[in-house]
This record gives structure tokens, sequence and C-alpha cells, in this order.
């Protein structure tokens, strides 16, 4: 199999690097690694976002390459999409060390997705440091990512975030409301539990279900 892989990622035809990429998940993890990293700056856009996005799992065999390639791609891909996927990447293989790229790259970008994709991986790094950026994404004109970004502030599992999300216990969009209330039962403390008692009566039941820990 490994010898058509070959072939397939030599090709001039983007379907067969494609073609290729789904063969790849047959191997095992370490051979996998080496073929995907061939494609992560492929001229095609699809073909490098499919070869990022399954850098974060094949990352962990290499981490430090991983690093390096995933850093890349925020910082140099020209696709919102694949910096978006290299940004999950990061967050999925909790590489710390790519913190200021990703803070650098949301407070210039002017693509929501990219943005969105940063916030959730700075809540699975876990890193302290992320919460002065997750509270500024608190006020992002994009729904999505204030939904994410307090979903991220429960991640981190500061007590210190609770007051910044509170003020969105009475937010119209009961998608918000439903993740503040699993970020307050996460972070825990007097005033997470006053907030979590409003929304469990929400007229949402999905939002009053969540709050009451059901």
């Amino acid at each position: 199999m490994t010898e058509s892989i070959s072939i397939l990622i030599n090709s001039e035809n983007k379907g067969d690097r494609i073609k290729a990429l789904n063969l790849v998940r047959e191997l095992e993890p370490a051979i996998a690694f080496g073929y995907i990293k061939q494609l992560v700056t492929d001229n095609n856009t699809r073909v490098r976002y499919a070869a990022v996005s399954q850098l974060a799992t094949l990352g962990s065999e290499e981490l430090g390459e991983s690093f390096i390639i995933l850093r890349d791609r925020l910082v140099n891909d020209p696709e919102p999409d694949v910096q978006a996927a290299a940004a999950d990447a990061i967050g999925a293989l909790k590489l710390t060390d790519a913190f200021d790229d990703l803070q650098n790259l949301y407070e210039t970008t002017p693509e929501w997705l990219v943005q969105f994709s940063i916030v959730a991986a700075l809540g699975e790094l876990g890193d302290p440091r992320g919460l002065k950026l997750l509270q500024t994404a608190l006020t992002n004109q994009t729904s999505l990512v204030q939904t994410a970004a307090i979903g991220a502030i429960g991640e981190l599992g500061d007590a210190s975030g609770v007051e910044s999300i509170i003020p969105f216990v009475t937010d119209p969009d009961w998608q918000i409301r439903y993740q503040l209330a699993r970020s307050l039962r996460n972070l825990g403390g007097d005033v997470a539990a006053k907030n979590l008692a409003i929304l469990a009566t929400d007229q949402v039941e999905q939002v009053a279900l969540e709050a009451q820990g059901k």
C-alpha cells in the first residue's frame, strides 16, 4: 500500500492526492505522519486543509516537528480554512509554545472562522495566559466566537473568569446561555451558583437542564 500512496501523493491530479490522504488513515500513525507532512504545503487548498487537519491526531507522533509545521500554516497560509485547521490541531495537541502566534493572529485576522478556531484552541490548551484574550473575544461581533469564548473560559477552570461571562445570563441566544451554564458549572463558586439558579429556570429546556446538571 505504501508504494501506491507514494505514487498518489506525487500525482499532479488533486483527486489522487486526496485519495492518498484517505489511505494513510489505514497506516500506523508513525508511517502516516511521514506522508501527511508532504502535503501540508500542497498547492491545492483542499489538500492542505485535509493534511493539516489530520495532524490533530497524527501530530502526537512527533510534537516538535508538528509544532514547526502547524505554526507555519497558522502564520503563513493564505487560506483562512487552513489557518483555522492549524489552530484546531494546535489546540488538540496542546502546543502551548504557539500561544503568542495564536494571540497575534486573533488580533490581526479579519476572518471570524480563524478567530473561532483560535478561541476554541485556547480552551484546549489550558494555558492561563489565554484568559485575557478570551475575555476580549467575549465582545466579538460574531455570536459563534462569543459562544466559543464562554466555553473556553469554562475549560480553563479559572474562577476569576466568572465575572466576565455572567452578563450573558440574559443573552437572547439560547445556545450562548446553554454554553454559559456549562462553563459556570465547571468554574464553580458562589457567583456561578447564583447565576446557575437563574438559568435553571430558563424557558429553553436544554439550558435549564444543563444548569441543573441533568
